[in-house]
């Protein structure tokens, strides 16, 4: 966190901070007010940028909060005397740890932020009693986060709260009951066993809606009135006690009365015995505890059941694998688990907002149960992933015909806050035909099957299932182990090596520039291609990280060059949006002492299109420098070259997939013809990638290609071997 270094800031009080907020720092999306609404929210921040940045963002959003400011744990104690829902605390303050605020407050949650690579800390502040965190990064998009990591933490609080209230409300229950029992003398009851008449209180009648006169004195007044699910147990109960097999009569039990509805009643009893020990009589209490039944029901159901759908929640349908594979493990019965998630949710929450979301939750949920055969379990596990679990399942057919039903369940639009909206899922399905796996192992397996499916379903765009298979999770745990290795190489920066491809003038035959090829030299597994850990990093966010190295490495090499040589250094999306690629750039250059104009920075077609405004803004910025922007692999996405003409580019580079096929695809060489007229047209050069053969090369001059790169000049090589070449190549 950037701290102020001024001595007026150093030299404030926490109590003038405190008086400071106080005094005006109650903010919404409107605007400053001194009535409270809404969401109240507490911001803990020593930094008065990075408050000014949450404050624009709550009014940007339009958020319903009202915002309290602190700059220090001074003034956020004594603000906090002041009733608000959320926290929100940087870690790091002038005056302490943002975490010692997780021992002062007790009912409101706490959200902490920490900087980008503290991730530990976010890991220790949950474990402190932190209900979430937020990672400030430093292109600012933590911010968009911010509203609903506040609204989640404020909502899974209430929950708790709710849950919490309910088990205090059931505890205070027992507690009446105990205390009306002593004091008010429950229904009494007295059985003679020898004569078999029943004596039953004003009371015990009076709680069934009946009067003394109303009632039979027999057994048979109360036995024939009790549901018929728990009859046999009460009878059970009574002839264990009766022989002298238990101590005491307890029993709890639905009971009819006058009106026909069912009552919760409790039961207890003793019975008194002859000098034979034969029972004789037998007498005791009841009451209702049908209240009681009731919360403890709604507690169950609570804890087993997802508050938004009313499906099983993800406790509930882990018991019930448990019990399927137990059961799997006794005898052969077969089951199967279909992991499902919801393809682009987000979108349906960020275009109609989150009560359309939870709509489409609970309809989809509604869906899945009628895909179900009885005695199957659907669960929502949390956000937008379901589980169904199916019994009695032989053979992977008879899963498909289930996961054929939703697929046909989702080829139909739900109507969703007045629009109608069509969902695509991934499916992963796990088939256990024996009992060995754990439940863990199995929704693992669910899980890996789910995201294969996804990869499927980018390739068709239709909802898509794969079934588990070992390969896949050997597959997984390798995949696992190079992005551990991969965040090691990151962070050392040693094992990334920077090989180097001339690009030619095909006029003159000489070396033009050179590109910079990143390579991964794994230490037990070698010299690693781009397209063996950049996807992997992309993932991981850890491809700026790369190229930044790659860019540094790159301009320091070419600085050596002759005067005449560029070098093209490929950027990413993540680079491209980045808030310091200029600074990043201009430091590369003035450190390597490289002419700005000797620097090509490549981007892909899909980058430019992405975000065309901002990526205008950040190309022009860098034309202004004097830096030269090129399109790679031109061909391969969606723009076409009158988009492209209203970008700051110098070059564009035909893909080598057309290059490949350029002497046997007609339609290939009518496009690569047609693109070299159209760009020479808007003024811009061509580059032909992947040149392998004499023939393609004849073929593009004969277009009027301008540079080439490929096989047929040479492969890409270490720094060293390049400027040998380089240095013999190019003229004086």
């Amino acid at each position: 966190m950037t701290r102020s270094s001024s001595a007026a800031q150093a030299q404030r009080s926490p109590v003038a901070d405190a008086a400071e907020s106080v005094a005006g720092a109650w903010f919404d999306g409107g605007g400053w007010r001194g009535a409270r609404q809404t969401l109240r929210v507490l911001l803990v921040e020593d930094d008065v940028v990075d408050r000014m940045a949450v404050r624009r963002t709550v009014r940007r959003q339009q958020l319903p909060w009202m915002l309290l400011e602190a700059s220090s744990l001074a003034a956020a104690r004594d603000l906090l005397a002041r009733s608000v829902d959320v926290v929100l605390t940087d870690i790091d303050l002038a005056d302490g740890c943002g975490l010692d605020l997780l021992t002062d407050v007790v009912d409101t949650p706490v959200v902490v932020i920490t900087g980008a690579g503290d991730e530990r800390m976010a890991v220790r502040a949950l474990r402190s009693g932190a209900w979430d965190y937020l990672i400030k990064d430093s292109g600012g998009r933590y911010l968009e986060l911010l509203s609903a990591t506040v609204d989640n933490a404020r909502r899974h609080y209430e929950s708790v709260r709710e849950r919490q209230r309910l088990a205090a409300a059931l505890r205070a229950s027992e507690e009446r009951y105990a205390l009306a029992a002593e004091g008010a003398n429950d229904g009494l009851w007295d059985w003679n066993l020898e004569t078999g008449k029943v004596y039953y209180s004003t009371r015990w009648s009076a709680a069934l809606g009946y009067t003394g006169a109303d009632l039979e004195p027999t057994i048979d007044a109360w036995v024939e009135r009790v549901h018929p699910d728990d009859i046999e147990l009460l009878r059970t109960q009574l002839e264990a006690h009766v022989e002298g097999l238990t101590p005491h009569f307890e029993s709890e039990h639905r009971i009819r009365g006058r009106d026909g509805s069912y009552r919760w009643v409790q039961v207890r009893g003793l019975a008194v015995r002859d000098a034979g020990g034969r029972a004789t009589r037998m007498a005791g209490s009841q009451r209702d505890v049908t209240e009681r039944r009731r919360v403890e029901d709604q507690l169950r159901h609570a804890a087993l059941r997802d508050d938004l759908t009313g499906l099983a929640n993800r406790a509930l349908f882990m018991d019930r694998l448990e019990n399927a594979l137990e059961r799997a493990r006794r005898a052969p019965n077969g089951f199967a688990v279909v992991f499902l998630d919801l393809d682009r949710f987000k979108s349906v929450n960020d275009s109609l907002g989150h009560v359309a979301g939870d709509a489409l939750l609970r309809a989809l949920g509604d869906r899945l149960r009628r895909c179900l055969r009885p005695g199957d379990t659907v669960a929502r596990l949390g956000g937008d992933e379901f589980a169904l679990l199916l019994d009695d399942i032989e053979n992977q057919a008879a899963v498909e015909v289930v996961a054929g039903r939703i697929r046909a369940m989702l080829h139909l639009p739900f109507d969703v806050a007045s629009e109608q909206v069509y969902a695509t899922a991934s499916l992963g399905i796990v088939l256990v035909l024996e009992g060995s796996e754990r439940a863990e192992e199995v929704i693992r397996d669910a899980d890996i099957a789910m995201f294969r499916a996804k990869a499927e379903r980018a390739k068709t765009g239709r909802t898509s299932y794969v079934v588990f298979e070992r390969a896949m999770h050997t597959e997984a745990v390798a995949t696992l182990r190079l992005e551990t290795d991969l965040r090691q190489a990151v962070d050392d920066g040693l094992q990334f090596r920077v090989l180097y491809q001339p690009v030619i003038d095909l006029r003159s035959d000489r070396p033009a520039g050179a590109e910079a090829l990143v390579r991964w030299l794994h230490p037990e597994r070698g010299l690693l291609s781009p397209a063996d850990f950049l996807p992997l990093a992309a993932e991981l966010g850890l491809t700026p990280a790369i190229g930044w190295r790659v860019l540094d490495e790159a301009c320091r090499r070419a600085a050596g060059w002759p005067d005449s040589v560029s070098i093209s250094v490929n950027l990413d999306g993540a680079q491209l949006a980045s808030v310091e690629l200029v600074d990043r750039v201009e430091a590369a250059l003035e450190q390597s002492g490289l002419a700005p104009e000797r620097l090509r920075l490549e981007l892909t077609e899909s980058m430019i299109v992405d975000n065309p405004a901002a990526t205008a803004r950040v190309l022009e910025r860098l034309r202004d420098d004097g830096v030269r922007c090129d399109i790679d692999d031109f061909g391969t996405g969606y723009s076409s070259l009158a988009q492209l003409k209203r970008f700051p580019l110098d070059r564009l580079k035909i893909d080598r997939s057309f290059v490949r096929t350029l002497l046997e695809e007609r339609d290939d060489a009518e496009i690569v013809r047609a693109t070299i007229e159209l760009a020479h047209a808007l003024g811009l050069e061509v580059v032909a990638e992947g040149i392998e053969t004499q023939e393609q090369l004849d073929r593009l001059c004969a277009l009027g290609c301008d540079y080439g790169q490929g096989y047929l000049f040479a492969r890409p090589a270490p720094a060293r071997d390049v400027t040998i070449m380089l240095s013999t190549s190019v003229a004086p």
